[in-house]
């Protein structure tokens, strides 16, 4: 029988991973974020056109996981693969970035790209197009 985790008991557990040893092995993914304005709706297709103001990049997939991990204060050591490519450069950085909770091991393989995840967040959007 499935109980339900009482707050208290989340806490606990939380504390106890401050100070654990943790290996994280999986996608080093790259999130990339760009924020806009909505200018206009594409006239070839029904798809809005963006101008962009913002680009937010951090680590995602399971270096999320990893950088999660680290926040709880444990130490972690994160192993992935990355392209030969700017990403995988991006990446790396970024990872060195956070700190010394993270350990990464990250394998290049050349003969494919980075993990790239783009998202598109548009702000001050309508809803509809007036002629």
């Amino acid at each position: 029988m499935n109980m339900p985790l009482s707050r208290g008991r989340l806490v606990e557990l939380l504390d106890r991973a401050r100070g654990k040893r943790i290996v994280v092995i999986g996608d080093a993914m790259l999130d990339v974020y760009l924020t806009g304005d909505v200018e206009r709706i594409s006239p070839e297709a029904p798809a809005p056109v963006i101008r962009v103001s913002r680009e937010d990049v951090i680590v995602g997939g399971a270096g999320n996981v990893a950088r999660n991990i680290a926040s709880l204060g444990a130490k972690c050591l994160f192993v992935g693969v990355v392209g030969d490519d700017v990403a995988g450069t991006i990446l790396r950085e970024e990872l060195n970035r956070i700190g010394r909770a993270i350990k990464s091991h990250l394998l290049v393989d050349c003969s494919g790209p980075t993990t790239r995840k783009l998202r598109f967040l548009a702000e001050h959007h309508s809803t509809h197009l007036l002629p």
